[in-house]
């Protein structure tokens, strides 16, 4: 018996030894590499807009207004952005005619917003030739330097001003504005 265990213990061995090889080495480093979703996404600041139903989802705002209280709308858009970003609008109406769409204000919500965002920021144009089509509002860079896309100190607020030629009772107007994420090389 003792030499038949013998024999089993050094077929064991030598099977062993067949399939791991003798110069193995201790694995000293790993390499992780990992990319990062280009992300935009756009809300309304809470309550800011009067009489109008807003939905929002992920890089898009609908904003749904009643027409003949106001010529002028301004809509406070919040933007994160771990990119550069770039915004359009369209504007929809049977009746209510656009005449205007501008950014009058620009401001940071926290310490997390990019420093030069302000200054790297380009509008589109005042004066609406065409509704067809969606309308540049604005671009600009990396927004976010850190937080979620919930965080109250990593967004910029732009406020856009919407201007009606005239008020329109009983116009219904659709406005829908669009984030896209924009490469850094271009």
């Amino acid at each position: 018996m003792p030499a038949r265990r013998m024999r089993g213990r050094l077929l064991t061995l030598i099977a062993v030894g067949i399939l791991v090889p003798a110069g193995v080495e201790a694995q000293n480093s790993v390499t992780l590499t990992a990319t990062v979703s280009e992300t935009v996404n756009l809300s309304v600041a809470p309550n800011a807009i009067e009489g109008g139903v807003v939905s929002s989802s992920g890089n898009t705002v609908r904003i749904t207004l009643s027409g003949g209280k106001s010529p002028v709308i301004r809509v406070p858009l919040l933007v994160r952005s771990n990119i550069g970003f770039k915004i359009s609008a369209v504007f929809e109406s049977q009746t209510a005619i656009l005449s205007e769409l501008l950014v009058t204000d620009v401001r940071a919500t926290g310490r997390l917003v990019s420093p030069q965002i302000v200054n790297g920021l380009h509008t589109g144009p005042q004066l609406i030739p065409d509704t067809s089509q969606p309308l540049f509002v604005v671009s600009g860079p990396r927004v976010s330097l850190g937080g979620t896309l919930t965080s109250p100190n990593n967004a910029l607020q732009i406020t856009v001003l919407i201007s009606l030629k005239q008020p329109v009772p009983e116009s219904l107007i659709h406005l829908t504005f669009a984030a896209t994420p924009l490469s850094q090389i271009q």
